[in-house]
C-alpha cells in the first residue's frame, strides 16, 4: 500500500554519507545503482513489486468490504454467528482471503524503508528525517482515514515503523532479519496474528530489500519455485487444519500462521506468473492499483462506505450472502484500476502519494516526469 518512490536527481550537497556497516555493497548498489541489481524499467520502478502491492490491495479489500459496508450490523451476536455459517461466499473468503494479503502489505511497507534510505544517500543527505518525516505523515493520513475505518492499519505501521527505526538505520541486515523472523514466528505461531505481526513484517521487509529480494522476484530461479511449492504445500497442510478446527483454530494461531504462509504461495506464484505470457494481464490489472495504492485504499474506504449509505433496496446491515459485497468489491478494483491507469498516463503519481512524497523529501515532487 505505501507507495514505494525514489528519485531522478540529486539536489547540490556534499557527498552521500558512507555505506554503514552491516550494510554492504548490495545495499549500497539496490536498486539502479549500476550493477545486476537494477530495476528493469528506465523509470526505476520495481514493477512486479508494484503488482504485489496492488495484488495486496486487492484482497485488503475484500477483506475490510463487510466492515466497510456494515454487514451484519443489524443482527444480534448469535443471528450474525448463524449468517456467517450459512452465508454464500464467507466459507471461501475465509480461505482465500482472511489473513492472507495483509502479511503481503505490510512486508512490502518494509522493504520501502530501504528505497528511502538509498534515495536519500543518492541526496547526500541523512535518512534518519525523510523516513521520520514520511511516518508521522503516514500517522496523521492514518487517524484521518480512521474516521471512515476505525480498522484502519495505516496507524500501527506509522508507529511500528517509529519505534523500528534504529534498527533498520543502525543494526546489521542479519541481525534485522533475525530479529524480524523471531518476531513473526512468535507473532503468527504463539499469538495468533492481528497487531502483533507488523513489527516482525516491517523487520523482515527491510532485510529482504538489503538481500536484494526484488531483484531475486523479477527473475525468479529455482529458489523462487522451491519456495513456492513449500510454501504451497504447507498452505494446503494448514487450510485443512483450519477448516477442521473451525472458527477457534481460523482466529487463532492456525488460522494466522496458514494466512502467512499462503500470503508467501500468492507472492511467489506471481513472481513465477510474471515470467510468463500472463505477465502482461497481470502488468495490466495490478501495476496502477500498486503504484496508487495509498491514494486507492483511502478512496475504496470512501466508496464504500457510501455504498452502504446509499444503496437503494440493499440492507446491508442484515444481509444473508456476502455475493454483493463481492460483486460491488470486485466492480470498484475494475474501476480503480482504470482510472489510475489514465492518471498515471499523465501524472507519475497518485494524489495522495504525491504530497506523501512531497512531505517526505520537504520539497514538493514533480508531478511529471520523476521517477518514482
Amino acid at each position: 500500500m505505501p507507495q514505494i518512490t525514489r528519485s531522478a536527481s540529486s539536489p547540490a550537497s556534499p557527498a552521500a554519507p558512507a555505506v554503514r556497516p552491516g550494510i554492504d555493497a548490495t545495499v549500497a548498489t539496490l536498486p539502479g545503482e549500476g550493477t545486476s541489481s537494477a530495476p528493469a524499467t528506465p523509470t526505476g520502478r520495481w514493477r512486479l513489486v508494484d503488482a504485489l502491492r496492488g495484488f495486496a490491495l486487492c484482497g485488503i479489500l475484500f477483506a475490510n468490504a463487510p466492515f466497510l459496508l456494515g454487514i451484519g450490523e443489524g443482527l444480534s451476536a448469535n443471528d450474525f454467528a448463524d449468517q456467517l455459517a450459512s452465508s454464500t461466499g464467507s466459507g471461501l473468503l475465509d480461505v482465500l482471503v482472511e489473513q492472507r494479503f495483509v502479511p503481503i502489505f505490510c512486508f512490502l511497507f518494509g522493504l520501502s524503508f530501504q528505497l528511502i534510505v538509498l534515495s536519500a544517500r543518492r541526496r547526500g543527505t541523512s535518512p534518519w528525517l525523510p523516513l521520520a518525516l514520511r511516518l508521522t505523515a503516514l500517522l496523521g493520513i492514518g487517524l484521518l482515514h480512521a474516521l471512515v475505518f476505525p480498522g484502519d492499519v495505516l496507524r500501527e505501521y506509522a508507529i511500528a515503523g517509529l519505534v523500528l527505526l534504529p534498527v533498520v538505520l543502525l543494526a546489521p541486515r542479519w541481525l534485522t532479519a533475525a530479529l524480524g523472523a523471531v518476531l513473526t514466528i512468535v507473532a503468527f505461531a504463539v499469538l495468533g496474528g492481528g497487531v502483533v505481526t507488523v513489527p516482525g513484517l516491517l523487520l523482515l521487509g527491510s532485510a529482504a530489500a538489503s538481500y536484494g529480494l526484488p531483484t531475486v522476484l523479477e527473475r525468479p530461479g529455482r529458489s523462487v519455485v522451491a519456495v513456492f511449492v513449500t510454501a504451497l504445500l504447507a498452505s494446503i497442510a494448514g487450510t485443512v487444519a483450519q477448516v477442521v478446527g473451525g472458527p477457534e483454530a481460523a482466529f487463532g494461531a492456525v488460522g494466522a500462521s496458514t494466512g502467512l504462509v499462503v500470503a508467501v504461495t500468492y507472492a511467489t506464484g506471481l513472481a513465477l506468473l510474471w515470467r510468463t505470457r500472463a505477465r502482461a494481464l497481470l502488468a495490466a490489472a495490478l501495476e496502477p492499483l500498486g503504484r496508487m495504492a495509498l491514494t486507492n485504499y483511502l478512496a475504496a474506504s470512501v466508496a464504500l462506505t457510501l455504498v452502504a449509505l446509499a444503496s437503494p433496496g440493499l440492507d446491508w446491515s442484515t444481509m444473508t450472502s456476502y455475493l454483493p459485497m463481492v460483486v460491488t468489491s470486485a466492480a470498484l478494483l475494475v474501476v480503480q484500476s482504470l482510472l489510475s491507469r489514465l492518471w498515471l498516463r499523465h501524472v507519475s503519481y497518485g494524489p495522495v502519494e504525491w504530497a506523501w512524497r512531497s512531505v517526505t523529501w520537504r520539497r514538493l515532487a514533480p508531478m511529471r516526469g520523476g521517477v518514482l
